[in-house]
């Protein structure tokens, strides 16, 4: 059957690509995919064809990797980080079942930037979290606040995407004023720049700290709960086990 591969090929680095992302990449016929990361993905499988739109010409995106399925090549639609958390694995299965096209859909799990930020910063997502995106593109930014709100008054880790952008400079800074209604402003808070990338690096900062950090559309922002506390440069939340000898 004619198929398509949905791949979450994780920050960029090699070395963040699972094995049957890896292969199945190996073996397509064409890649298609945003501009940035067909960039990064020519430089290690450099004999493909590729396809490309610029960011927000998703559907696009997919109607070119549905129509080379269809004349029988093997085609991978690729995402940065997971493809099934806000990458192109959902839009991809409504544009197949949209046009009734005898297409397989196979869906290849990634390294998301909440796992791979979280390890560079110690283990703050031990406990409950919760994965927010400040990007209104898609969702009424109404929403996002309650998420947010929600979230902090639950007393959830907080893991946001998307913090800050050129046209989206204000949202952070009133998400952090939300979440101090819950949180103290000593609670611990790391900023992943690039995770998981060559370039990548991380910093731990306090959640009042947070308004006045260099964060931007590449961050990471994880706030601690409760419990999350910062020893010896590294970033814990305790998931209850107990230390006391048996």
């Amino acid at each position: 059957m004619k198929r398509i591969d949905v791949i979450g090929f994780g920050p960029g680095n090699y070395d963040y690509m699972t094995i049957e992302a890896v292969q199945a990449l190996k073996e397509a016929d064409v890649i298609v995919g945003y501009s940035t990361y067909v960039e990064l993905l020519k430089k290690i499988f450099t004999e493909k064809k590729y396809l490309n739109t610029p960011m927000t010409r998703e559907v696009e995106r997919c109607r070119m990797a549905l129509e080379e399925a269809v004349k029988g090549q093997r085609v991978a639609l690729v995402s940065s980080g997971d493809s099934g958390i806000y990458g192109m694995a959902g839009i991809m299965l409504q544009v197949v079942q949209a046009a009734a096209a005898e297409v397989e859909v196979h869906i290849i799990a990634g390294v998301t930037a909440a796992s791979s930020g979280a390890a560079m910063l110690g283990a703050p997502l031990m406990n409950d979290f919760a994965v927010i995106s400040l990007s209104d593109l898609m969702t009424p930014y109404e929403q996002i606040m309650k998420r947010v709100r929600c979230a902090a008054e639950g007393d959830f880790v907080l893991c946001l995407y998307n913090p800050k952008s050129r046209k989206r400079q204000e949202h952070l800074a009133e998400a952090v004023d939300v979440i101090r209604r819950y949180r103290p402003e000593e609670t611990p808070v790391g900023l992943v720049h690039k995770a998981g990338r060559a370039d990548g690096f991380c910093e731990i900062t306090t959640l009042d700290g947070l308004k006045s950090a260099d964060v931007d559309m590449f961050t990471t922002v994880i706030i601690g709960n409760s419990m999350t506390y910062v020893r010896d440069g590294k970033m814990i939340t305790p998931r209850g086990y107990s230390l006391e000898e048996v």
